[in-house]
């Protein structure tokens, strides 16, 4: 498994060790001490989902067991020490678990930010199966496990800003989505990949309200998609995603605000066309389909310049591409920001 911490207050993606020198390990050991934001762990990363050959979990109270779960994460053993570790070396902290795992936006299991942890119990994220279709060489169905297991999981921090002003600091488990792309081989006419949520009412009582046309999409530029920033995560503080947090599968897109992160997707299709998106079909004023995190423009009911983190009391300035704009700006280069919101 492998950490990334960052330790500038930009959170730089740059950092992120380059995997020709994190499989030398021995050279990378050799670094470790000049580099006061990344630390190898382990060169085995682990599963979330549990298959053989699995690797050592961060703490005796592990992760599987937790999914769908809310609340602290199980027994204060090693993995509280590793997580307190991972907060020291942070010039802002890790949003505590609690509030990751229970201050959500999720509809498809109610409007309110307490509903996804009260409600989600009724989804069952094993079995699960995602679909990969549209233009590729090789579309497939995979189970949750098969569509895991060929990728390394690393645990990468990054922040995430939701569209409504409030923010967080997340340690997330998974692997990049470019990895997934170039698996089935997109062709030469994919320009856009869909995602989709599971669309089930008995599962997702939400989805019985019209408050989005059902099921959830959302999409992103094939060059996006591809950035090494764009995650699909499987984990949140070392174990499992708990059902509220988008169970078994999210995609994070940290420049992005934080509803282009959808949940519990179960189908990915390579398009020549841009997606119509959730959002953006049902407040096109409000919603963009690039949704980029940018203080310079306002929300039509609020202003974006600045944000709340939660579990602090004072607001800071909402920052461009929520801080990562030195690794993605040059994926909208001569883009008009103001009108591609």
């Amino acid at each position: 498994m492998r950490i990334h911490i960052h330790g500038s207050d930009e959170i730089r993606s740059s950092e992120i060790t380059p995997e020709r020198i994190y499989m030398n390990r021995r050279r990378f050991v050799g670094r470790a001490a000049k580099l006061a934001a990344a630390a190898a762990v382990s060169p085995s990363l682990l599963a979330c989902a549990p298959s053989p050959g699995r690797s050592e979990e961060l703490s005796d109270s592990g992760g599987s067991g937790e999914a769908g779960r809310s609340g602290a994460p199980g027994q204060s053993g090693i993995q509280e020490r590793d997580w307190s570790a991972v907060r020291s070396e942070l010039d802002e902290p890790l949003t505590r678990y609690e509030d990751v795992t229970t201050y959500n936006n999720f509809y498809e299991f109610g409007t309110g930010k307490e509903d996804p942890a009260k409600n989600a119990h009724t989804l069952r994220p094993r079995p699960w199966s995602i679909a990969v279709d549209g233009e590729v060489a090789r579309p497939a169905i995979y189970d949750l496990e098969d569509f895991v297991s060929p990728h390394r999981l690393e645990d990468r921090v990054y922040r995430l800003r939701c569209v409504e002003a409030w923010s967080m600091v997340v340690p997330w488990r998974g692997f990049p989505l470019a990895d997934l792309i170039r698996r089935v081989e997109p062709t030469g006419k994919a320009r856009f990949v869909e995602f989709t949520t599971l669309h089930d009412p008995e599962q997702m009582p939400g989805q019985r309200r019209g408050v989005l046309d059902w099921p959830y999409v959302e999409g992103l530029r094939l060059d996006e998609a591809m950035h090494p920033l764009a995650l699909l995560a499987t984990g949140v503080y070392g174990r499992d995603l708990p059902n509220q947090n988008g169970a078994p599968l999210r995609l994070v897109v940290p420049w992005k605000y934080g509803f282009k992160s959808i949940k519990s997707i179960v189908h990915l299709r390579l398009t020549e066309e841009m997606p119509a998106t959730a959002w953006a079909v049902a407040a096109p004023r409000e919603y963009g389909f690039f949704a980029n995190v940018n203080p310079e423009v306002d929300h039509p009911r609020w202003s974006q310049a600045r944000e709340r983190r939660l579990g602090q009391l004072r607001k800071r300035p909402t920052l461009m591409f929520n801080g990562y704009a030195e690794q993605v700006e040059q994926l909208y280069a001569g883009m008009d920001l103001r009108r591609s919101f």
